[in-house]
């Protein structure tokens, strides 16, 4: 398939307006589509999907510098396929029980009282599968305040509570992400089929070169003014957001473009539409803009076997994409004086440098760099960086209390990590202040990470505690001993920024994608996960079989009946042998 738009709307303005008459003409079809129309759109969907996604995942590789046959692709595989496929295949199930039974899988059993008083459900493991695929992982969705179980139920699935024949129908213009070739589909498969709107994707420059791919993929909404593509840049974006077709946007990006849109260019006229709540762009907007992702090191008895582990664990936040991820772990925050430090940060370095350097292919990584580096009294550069790479940098000792710090107010998009260390007397006293700074000095409100020793968690003060700083902590998603990332790729969990955010300070945005099981009233995901898993995780650098895993479990996740079970072996077998 050819790598240019196989029809480039930003440079064609008449068949943009067709493309935007379609969609106003098809927005009310759409939303009055009976379940069983539905069903057999997405299916059409799932399989055209399957159809293009080998080659997407080339496209991806070689975007990226990775040789797509080697076992360094298993992050495509994984980031692209797995999530794509699982999210698919999710939503299927999901209609099919709207159809069935009026709402999607819901296990009220599994709901419970938080101490708050709010509620948690469990959302991940939902089968005997989930489990065997992911030993020891569990997850929960935690609702705002005022969510009972009866409204739990109300809300759920609320586009399809109201009759077919009075659905009205919205268009959504999506600003589709440059750096994760799996986040334009799910966004898109998430304003389809949990909300019922139509959807114009703008492809981000960075990877247009996947729309042509999309459109195949999505060709049976296409074919019904459901769903198009759209390529160009900023100008076209802001064309499109305030074109009257147009219902709503949803972004993934930055939180400049959204203010941008929303506010206007930055200077004195900006701050007084703020200031009285007058923005340009007078249309609902959901976001996923970013963030500086602390990942917070309780301290504990760590063994030398722990330290290793979390070295990896950690490495694998960094390294994985060549840090051009929203969830890329920014800033490790330590206990000043825990004994567990030092060797900490010399197993990261050892770590990084056994994953080699990665082309800095995210424009403006350079520049980034170089300035947020320069100048440092302390920087541990890894990796010998050949033409257009950059090296994993290190920049340990960053005074908390400096607020002037950029790492802790930038998204640095660039293969950077910070460190930090707290003055603290035990654990208790530095989670707490841990959470205090995540919450305070760090920008953003998309994911952390706490690393939680399991001798720490018989102490149950401790425990107490740690349950409290969940709680306290203003992040869409807070992950106990894993990546955050993991809450993206599981689908059933939803995936977004902390709801604290406004639109005149958005943070890292508004709203959930993923969420197959369509719920509402999220306030965020808690993800947990042994201190140390088996098999390692597919984001380790020392991962040495990450291609035949990814392959194999997107396999799975196409599969049905017994044939699904048939290929858990073989997928088993790649996990263990990373």
């Amino acid at each position: 398939m050819s790598a240019q738009p196989s029809h480039a709307v930003s440079t064609l303005p008449t068949h943009l307006e067709e493309v935007l008459a379609r969609l106003s003409e098809g927005k009310r079809a759409f939303a009055r589509l009976t379940l069983g129309e539905r069903r057999a759109l997405l299916a059409r969907i799932s399989e055209r999907y399957h159809a293009i996604l080998e080659e997407a995942v080339r496209a991806g590789c070689a975007l990226k510098g990775l040789e797509p046959t080697a076992e360094e692709a298993g992050e495509e595989w994984f980031a692209h396929g797995f999530a794509v496929a699982r999210h698919l295949r999710l939503l299927k199930e999901s209609l099919a029980q709207l159809e069935r039974r009026g709402a999607p899988p819901l296990d009220l059993s599994a709901l419970r009282v938080r101490p708050n008083g709010a509620l948690a459900l469990r959302a991940f493991p939902e089968t005997l599968r989930d489990k065997f695929l992911f030993p020891g992982i569990e997850a929960e969705t935690y609702f705002e305040r005022g969510m009972d179980a009866e409204r739990l139920r109300r809300t759920q699935a609320s586009f399809y509570r109201a009759p077919p024949d009075a659905r009205e129908g919205r268009a959504v213009l999506i600003l589709g992400a440059g750096n994760v070739a799996s986040i334009p589909a799910r966004d898109a498969l998430t304003k389809l089929f949990n909300e019922g709107k139509v959807v114009l994707l703008k492809m981000n420059p960075v990877n247009s070169a996947l729309g042509p791919l999309l459109e195949s993929a999505f060709a049976p909404a296409i074919e019904r003014g459901f769903f198009a593509v759209a390529y160009g840049g900023a100008e076209l974006g802001t064309h499109l957001a305030n074109h009257e077709v147009i219902d709503e946007l949803h972004i993934t990006g930055s939180d400049k473009t959204h203010d941008l849109l929303l506010w206007g260019p930055p200077g004195t006229e900006r701050e007084e539409r703020k200031h009285q709540g007058r923005p340009l762009l007078m249309k609902p907007i959901t976001s996923e803009l970013g963030n500086v992702s602390p990942v917070i090191a309780l301290p504990g008895p760590w063994g030398a076997g722990d330290l290793d582990f979390q070295a990896q664990n950690i490495a694998g936040m960094v390294t994985n994409n060549a840090s051009f991820n929203c969830n890329a772990a920014r800033i490790l925050v330590t206990q000043r004086g825990w004994s567990g430090r030092e060797p900490l940060l010399e197993r990261i370095i050892y770590a990084l440098s056994s994953a080699g350097t990665r082309r800095a292919w995210y424009p403006g990584a350079m520049e980034r760099y170089r300035r947020l580096t320069a100048n440092r009294r302390q920087l541990d550069e890894v990796g010998c960086a050949e033409r257009g790479e950059l090296p994993w940098a290190l920049l340990p000792g960053l005074d908390p209390t400096e607020q002037g710090e950029p790492l802790f107010t930038e998204e640095s998009f660039c293969p950077i990590l910070g460190e930090s260390a707290l003055e603290a007397e035990d654990p208790i006293q530095f989670l707490h202040k841990a959470v205090c700074f995540a919450n305070e000095q760090l920008w953003g409100t998309l994911c952390a990470t706490l690393l939680v020793h399991p001798a720490l968690l018989r102490d149950a003060r401790f425990a107490a505690a740690l349950e409290e700083a969940i709680e306290e902590l203003r992040y869409g998603t807070v992950a106990i001993n894993l990546w955050p990332a993991a809450a993206f790729a599981l689908s059933t969990t939803a995936w977004g920024a902390h709801p604290s955010g406004t639109p005149e300070n958005i943070q890292s945005g508004r709203g959930f994608i993923g969420n197959t099981l369509m719920l509402e009233g999220i306030e965020k995901t808690v993800i947990r996960a042994p201190f140390r898993m088996h098999p390692k995780p597919i984001w380790f650098p020392n991962h040495r079989r990450g291609r035949t895993l990814g392959r194999r479990v997107v396999e799975l996740e196409r599969s049905s009946g017994w044939s699904r079970w048939a290929k858990l072996p073989g997928a088993a077998l790649a996990a263990l042998q990373g």
